[in-house]
């Protein structure tokens, strides 16, 4: 059994300001963590948690209904809000929370492919019924497509040189395993960087599951459609776990809190923004908790309100 311990949890369900009789939505179930604890403020209010993990939902199931009945879990991919949101008949909501990256149990179950500890067939499929693995992306994609997804989505410096070595050993048969790929990368890098802190292949694997689940793209498009069914007071909060994911909601809720001012236009009639930043720098992890668990390490915490 997996262990499922929710990053930022305190901070995450204050920043939503919960109300009794709200509506909400976690577009990331995962574990429930969160989805539980914003299920026990409510009394007439309204939950509906997102996850197009079928092992999640059934998890979440377990916990969410020792606490009430006032939730809907919906297997989608949350890029789906607003239309899977209208079969509920739910136009706006107080409060949308987001707990990006990998769930707890999808590195903790091997067979997900998901860790580069533990051997595997690589997989990485967040959606398990849709086609593209990591298998494919692996042993399909051109040097110049890795190279680019390594540096896009893993930040990795030596995407070069992983990317050479991966064309060369698929060459001789295809790279079928975590443990496989993980010696591939090993061979492309030099000693200095195999002796450093950090596990050799963690840029990697997170560049391969960011591609295999097209994560930046949907996050992109769900953010805006969440933006925009917030009522008044209503409050977007949304936990990254990396640079690329970070970047695209500073500079969605930049742009939302932000008025355009033509040139010219008198300083006392600049209209106000119709939200406002909460957070004017991310809020981090305490002390005890990145101690206490260290998938929490490169979290970051922004919160958007609807003002008007």
């Amino acid at each position: 059994m997996y262990q499922h311990v929710s990053v930022l949890l305190d901070e995450s369900i204050k920043a939503l300001e919960i109300k009794p009789n709200g509506v909400y939505v976690d577009m990331t179930c995962g574990g429930a963590g969160h989805s539980s604890r914003i299920l026990a403020c409510l009394k007439t209010g309204h939950l509906y948690s997102f996850d197009q993990d079928e092992y999640a939902l059934k998890r979440s199931q377990d916990v969410l209904a020792k606490i009430n009945s006032n939730y809907t879990l919906i297997k989608s991919n949350f890029c789906n809000l607003k239309s899977e949101l209208a079969k509920y008949n739910v136009e706006k909501v107080d409060g949308i929370l987001y707990d990006l990256g990998v769930s707890s149990f999808q590195l903790d179950i091997k067979e997900r492919g998901f860790s580069y500890n533990e051997d595997a067939p690589l997989d990485m499929r967040m959606d398990q019924s849709q086609t593209l693995t990591a298998k494919e992306v692996v042993n399909t994609y051109s040097y110049n497509d890795l190279v680019r997804i390594l540096f896009q989505y893993g930040d990795e410096p030596n995407a070069k040189r992983i990317a050479s070595q991966i064309i060369k050993a698929r060459e001789i048969g295809p790279i079928l395993t975590t443990l496989e790929l993980v010696d591939v990368i090993k061979k492309a890098l030099p000693q200095k960087v195999l002796k450093q802190k950090g596990h050799p292949a963690k840029l990697t694997f997170q560049a391969l599951r960011i591609e295999v689940n097209n994560e930046l793209k949907v996050l992109d498009s769900s953010l805006r459609q969440a933006i925009d069914m917030l009522n008044v007071g209503g409050v977007v909060a949304v936990i990254t776990f990396q640079p690329e994911e970070d970047k695209i909601v500073k500079h969605i809720f930049k742009k939302a809190s932000t008025v355009d001012v033509p040139l010219g236009l008198p300083i006392a009639n600049i209209p106000e923004a119709d939200y406002e930043m909460v957070t004017k720098k991310p809020i981090l992890p305490s002390e005890e908790e990145l101690e206490n668990n260290h998938r929490s390490h490169s979290a970051k915490l922004r919160v958007l309100r609807r003002v008007k």
